[in-house]
């Protein structure tokens, strides 16, 4: 028997298994995942922008939390941040669910840094459909920055490392949880490991486990959604836009690639669904025609900034993205840290944004995690 087994190798399962053996004192712990390489998925293919709170006028907690967890992943991760841009927010003046007025109250309610864009900056925008252009403290995540680290940071504390390969299924047996792990692609050779704890870290794929796994209380909904890559114009690669709050565009620094991101409210999501077992949302993903609409997001930004539509079409990263369907009215997006009821020492683990790890860091100090005996 194993002190903890961890399935998912993204930046939260990482993160989960260096915390049991460094701060819980678990002697072995071992990380499965699907994919070949560590921080793959969700991980890699998002935005990798480092919230601030700005994003989310419309959820306080999520916002507050933002602002919290900041300054301490920049403290953990300063070689992984990307600070060396200018993010500006704006505010459009039709179609928008806040107003320039309403986002300055919120931003000074959750103590975050707001000016006015100077004019160099302001005039990029179209003034007939944007009301005011902030200038904020907003950064970027290097994800091959972070890969690199998953690796080392597992190798220093002593984790067994199983890529490649998935769990298909958890039983429970007396105080632990039989884990039942595949070669990805094989349904052959089932490798049992008891462990005394289990995390699962799966994102999408939360609930596709058998056995005596029992699907989280929460509803969850899945997007298939594309992230553009582009080269923006000479004048406005040092920049990362944000236009606000409702079918508008972003566009950030993708440091991974030493290029811009580009998301879209309307053209972001391709199709969604709500979560049910036995349909890996992965598969769906695998099986989907992913033709691009980068296109599509970039007229409509022009007409917000007009000199994006310059921008160099370089690719798109399609992943399913997952939430907790309560939160569908006001975009916030809290964890979910939930123990089973069915299996012993069993936790299911969801987080929408990087820095919440923090949040769940926050509630595993909670929870009794011991080691077995040597």
């Amino acid at each position: 028997m194993i002190d903890a087994l961890v399935i998912g190798g993204g930046f939260y399962g990482v993160s989960i298994a260096c915390y049991l053996v460094q701060r819980r004192g678990l002697r072995s712990v071992r990380l499965v995942d699907r994919e070949p390489r560590l921080l793959s998925r969700a991980s890699y293919n998002n935005q990798a922008r480092i919230h601030n709170g700005y994003h989310y006028p419309r959820s306080y907690v999520t916002a507050y939390r933002s602002r919290v967890n900041l300054p301490l992943f920049v403290a953990d991760f300063p070689f992984a941040v990307e600070k060396d841009f200018v993010k500006l927010y704006a505010i459009a003046r039709q179609n928008s669910k806040v107003n320039a007025r309403q986002f300055q109250r919120f931003c000074k309610e959750i103590g975050a840094r707001l000016e006015p864009a100077a004019q160099e900056y302001t005039q990029m925008f179209d003034p007939r459909r944007v009301e005011a252009v902030f200038l904020v403290e907003e950064f970027a995540f290097d994800a091959a920055q972070l890969q690199s680290w998953a690796q080392e940071k597992l190798t220093a504390c002593d984790i067994e490392v199983t890529l490649k390969h998935r769990v298909v299924s958890c039983d429970a047996t007396g105080n632990s949880t039989a884990v039942n792990i595949v070669r990805e692609g094989a349904s052959e050779d089932v490798e049992t490991v008891n462990a005394r704890y289990v995390f699962n870290c799966t994102y999408s794929g939360l609930n596709q486990l058998g056995g005596a796994f029992r699907p989280v209380a929460a509803a969850l909904k899945h997007e298939i959604t594309e992230i553009g890559l582009i080269e923006m114009p000479p004048a406005m690669r040092g920049l990362g836009i944000t236009v606000m709050d409702g079918p508008f565009f972003s566009a950030m620094p993708f440091p991974a690639r030493g290029l811009h991101s580009i998301s879209h409210v309307r053209y972001t999501p391709h199709l969604f669904w709500y979560d049910e077992i036995g349909k890996d949302p992965y598969a769906r993903l695998d099986s989907y025609t992913k033709d691009s609409r980068v296109d599509r997001m970039i007229s409509d930004a022009k007409r917000y900034v007009p000199g994006i539509v310059d921008s160099v079409t370089k690719g798109s990263l399609f992943e399913v993205k997952t939430v907790l369907v309560k939160n569908e009215g006001n975009d916030g997006r809290p964890i979910l840290f939930e123990k089973s009821q069915t299996l012993p020492g069993f936790y299911s683990v969801l987080g929408g944004k990087i820095d919440n790890i923090y949040d769940i860091i926050g509630y595993l100090d909670k929870e009794t995690i011991e080691r077995g005996a040597p």
